[in-house]
């Protein structure tokens, strides 16, 4: 399976290295901003740079459209895992204009609520995780699998 991982660097970033038992299984991509956290996939394993696109930043998330959509079209992964934030957003509506599984893997800061992105992404996912089981009683199609480390 070609699996694309779609994250900010930080937090997020964390987040994703934590499900490397699932990832290291497969062909992978990762699509990040360059920061201290991210620099050192740049010799151990295939990334997309983009540029940092910052949480309620309408203009970035314009701008990096047309790129996602590139990105997306040239390297046709069977799935893309986004663990956010922002950047989750533009890759769950052109993998879903493109018909490519999105799956979207919410903060374990998000105890009561969904981030500004989860709540974005959705109707958009093809599976929605959260890391809190009482998130799955508000949101009802979310998932509890447990916690990310």
């Amino acid at each position: 399976m070609k699996l694309m991982l779609v994250c900010t660097s930080g937090g997020h970033f964390s987040t994703m290295r934590g499900l490397k038992s699932f990832w290291s299984k497969h062909s992978r991509l990762w699509v990040t901003d360059k920061k201290s956290d991210t620099q050192w996939l740049e010799d151990r394993e295939n990334v997309v740079w983009t540029p940092y696109q910052g949480p309620r930043d309408w203009m970035a998330f314009l701008r990096s459209f047309p790129n996602t959509l590139k990105v997306l079209r040239d390297h046709r992964p069977d799935m893309v895992i986004s663990t956010g934030a922002s950047i989750a957003v533009n890759f769950a509506i052109v993998a879903r204009l493109l018909g490519i599984r999105f799956i979207y893997i919410e903060s374990i800061s998000r105890s009561n609520a969904l981030s500004l992105s989860g709540r974005m992404v959705y109707f958009l996912a093809s599976e929605f995780y959260v890391q809190w089981p009482g998130l799955c009683e508000r949101y009802k199609r979310a998932t509890f699998r447990g916690v990310v480390l």
